[in-house]
């Protein structure tokens, strides 16, 4: 048997091949939506994937304004800041955020479930959230990806 034929092939920057994708996340829960694009961001879905590598999509979020938490969790959820001194917490729930800034709500849970690492860095600048519909990339030429089909 030759054993030469049988090599696990790796990808780099050069050869993976990176997509731009629009997600709408209009009258979906929070949670759901952004693990599917934490995904999106990855690459999982690839047959390329590479846990080491930038081999994920761009992805640009519409609608987050009209997104949806599950339960109570619009009023009883507390996202927490410290700054360090002493004093300097605050906390803020989800409504308050969707009021003031909903791409917060979104950017925070996406980062959340990337790598702590230079690579989630990476990745998260990859990731494009807009209030609305409108978006600044159509010379990217985006391909509209709905959630349900990703699993």
């Amino acid at each position: 048997m030759d054993t030469l034929s049988y090599k696990t092939i790796s990808s780099n920057k050069a050869t993976v091949n990176k997509n731009w994708v629009i997600v709408d996340v209009q009258d979906v829960i929070l949670g759901r939506a952004c693990t599917k694009i934490a995904s999106l961001l990855r690459g999982k879905y690839k047959t390329n994937f590479s846990p080491h590598v930038d081999c994920g999509d761009n992805v640009i979020v519409l609608n987050t304004e009209k997104i949806s938490l599950s339960g109570l969790k619009l009023e009883n959820k507390e996202y927490i800041t410290y700054s360090g001194y002493p004093g300097g917490q605050k906390s803020q729930t989800p409504e308050e955020l969707l009021k003031k800034n909903p791409k917060l709500l979104v950017e925070r849970a996406v980062k959340g479930m990337l790598p702590k690492n230079r690579l989630g860095r990476e990745l998260f600048r990859n990731l494009h959230v807009y209030i609305g519909t409108e978006h600044p990339h159509e010379a990217q030429q985006p391909t509209k990806l709905d959630l349900n089909s990703i699993k």
